[in-house]
C-alpha cells in the first residue's frame, strides 16, 4: 500500500468531485457494476474513492487502482445523471495522475506508439495478412478475422466539398468502411476529400490510457494537418468524440474552431440524405442496431443512425439503454475477463432479438465495438455501409440486401 505525494495528488476539480449525491441512478447504466455488483465498480464509488484520496485521508492500495482501472469509460452514467457529474473528466483526471505514478503495461505502450506510426501500422497489418491466409499465425482476439491485404478500392481526391477523417486503425483494418461512407456521400451530390495517412491517429486511445499530453500533441497534428472551413466527416464513434473534445482538450481558439468542424457521418447524412434511395416497407431488412458508447452517451449522435438506416431498413433496438458491449478501446486487451463478460451479455442480447424479430443484420458505427462482438461471433457491419449496397441494388426490383453478411449467427 502507498499514500500519494500529497492530498491534492489527483488534481481533480473539487465541484465536480461534490456534485454527485449518490443517489444510484447510474448504477443500471454501469457495466462493471453490472457484472459485478461491486460498489467499487460503480460511478459512485468511484467518485467516493477519487474523493477520499484527493482529500488526503486515503491511501491508495491495489484495490484502489483496480477500482479505477476498470473503468470502461463508456459513460453512461453521464447520461443518466440528473446533477450532471462530469464523470469522464473525473476518471480521465485519475488515469492521467495514475499513469504518473506507475507505467503502463508494456504491450499497451507498444500499440499506442505504433498507432502514431500509420506506414508501420500498414506495413503490419499486411505481414499479418499474410500470415493469416497461409494459417501461420495464431488466433488474436483483438484482431480481425481477415486482415485486408489492400486499401481502398476507390481513387482518391485531391480536394472535395468535405473531409473524411480515416484515422490510424480503421483505415487500415476497415477500408471498407470508409469506402463505403465515400460513395454514399458522394452520391447525394457532394465530393469527398479523405484525411490520409498525413492527418495520422486522433489520440483517443492515448487521452483515455491517461496520456494527455501525448494527446495534446496528436491533436495539435491533426488540426494542423487539416486546415480550412470544410465540414470533417467521421465514421468511427470513437474518433469522432475525441475529434469533438479538441477544444476541451487544448482550450485554445483554433481548436474550439476545429471541433466546431467535425460531425459524425450519420449527422452529416441526416442533413443531407434526402437524395438516398428510398426502399419499399416490404423490401426492408431489419436492422439490429449496436450503439457505441461515444456515439451515443458522449456525442448525442445515436438518433442520426436510425434517420440514415430508415431511408433503406426497419431499424431493430436492442432496448438496454446502450449498455457497452465491453470494447472500450484497448479495455479488452487490458481487463479481458470483464470486457469478455460484457460482449458475451451483449451477443446473447443480440442473438435473442435476432431470434425474436427476424433480423440478421447487426450494425454498429464503431470499429472497436464491431472487432470485440466478431470475437463472440457476432459480423457486425458499419451502418453506412448498409446504405452503400442498397445504393449499390438499387436498380434493381428485387434488390433486398442478400448480399450482406448476416449479423447474429454464431460464427466462432
Amino acid at each position: 500500500m502507498s499514500a500519494f505525494p500529497t492530498p491534492a495528488w489527483l488534481g481533480l476539480d473539487e465541484d465536480s468531485l461534490t456534485a454527485c449525491v449518490a443517489c444510484g441512478l447510474c448504477l443500471p447504466h454501469c457495466p462493471t457494476f453490472r457484472l459485478t455488483g461491486d460498489e467499487r465498480m460503480s460511478p459512485r464509488g468511484r467518485i467516493a474513492l477519487m474523493r477520499a484520496v484527493q482529500t488526503g485521508g486515503v491511501a491508495c492500495d491495489d484495490e484502489w487502482y483496480n477500482s479505477m482501472e476498470t473503468c470502461i469509460q463508456c459513460r453512461g452514467c453521464e447520461a443518466a445523471c440528473p446533477a450532471g457529474v462530469p464523470f469522464g473528466e473525473l476518471i480521465s483526471g485519475t488515469r492521467a495522475a495514475i499513469s504518473e505514478a506507475r507505467p503502463l503495461p508494456l504491450h499497451l505502450r507498444l500499440g499506442l506508439w505504433g498507432l502514431t506510426r500509420p506506414r508501420l501500422l500498414l506495413l503490419g497489418s499486411r505481414f499479418l495478412a499474410m500470415l493469416q491466409r497461409i494459417r501461420v499465425l495464431p488466433r488474436i482476439p483483438f484482431l480481425p478475422r481477415q486482415l485486408p491485404l489492400s486499401g481502398s478500392r476507390l481513387l482518391r481526391r485531391s480536394e472535395g466539398d468535405v473531409v473524411l477523417f480515416t484515422g490510424c486503425v480503421m483505415d487500415v483494418w476497415q477500408p471498407e468502411v470508409h469506402d463505403a461512407c465515400e460513395t454514399v456521400v458522394e452520391a447525394t451530390g457532394s465530393t469527398v476529400v479523405r484525411s490520409g495517412p498525413r492527418t495520422g491517429c486522433c489520440g483517443a486511445l492515448h487521452e483515455h490510457a491517461g496520456l494527455h499530453d501525448s494527446a495534446r500533441e496528436m491533436a495539435e497534428h491533426v488540426i494542423a494537418s487539416l486546415p480550412g472551413e470544410q465540414e470533417i466527416l467521421v465514421d468511427s464513434a470513437g474518433c469522432g468524440a475525441a475529434l469533438k473534445a479538441y477544444g476541451h482538450l487544448l482550450g485554445t481558439p483554433e481548436a474550439v474552431a476545429f471541433s466546431d468542424r467535425v460531425l459524425d457521418i450519420h449527422e452529416w447524412l441526416a442533413e443531407h440524405g434526402d437524395s438516398l434511395p428510398q426502399v419499399g416497407l416490404a423490401d426492408r431488412p431489419g436492422v439490429i442496431v449496436q450503439d457505441p458508447c461515444h456515439l451515443r452517451h458522449v456525442q448525442g449522435a445515436h438518433g442520426t443512425v436510425r434517420q440514415v438506416l430508415g431511408h433503406c431498413s426497419e431499424v431493430v433496438e436492442l432496448n438496454d439503454d446502450g449498455l457497452c458491449c465491453g470494447a472500450g478501446g484497448s479495455y479488452s486487451l487490458l481487463q479481458p475477463e470483464l470486457a469478455g463478460a460484457a460482449r458475451d451479455r451483449k451477443a446473447a442480447l443480440i442473438r435473442g432479438v435476432s431470434a425474436l424479430s427476424g433480423a440478421n443484420i447487426v450494425v454498429s458505427a464503431n470499429p472497436g465495438c464491431s472487432m470485440h462482438l466478431a470475437t463472440a461471433g457476432v459480423e457486425v457491419l458499419h451502418p453506412v455501409q448498409v446504405v452503400a449496397e442498397m445504393l449499390a441494388s438499387s436498380h434493381e426490383a428485387d434488390s433486398g440486401l442478400e448480399g450482406l453478411p448476416g449479423g447474429a449467427t454464431d460464427g466462432r
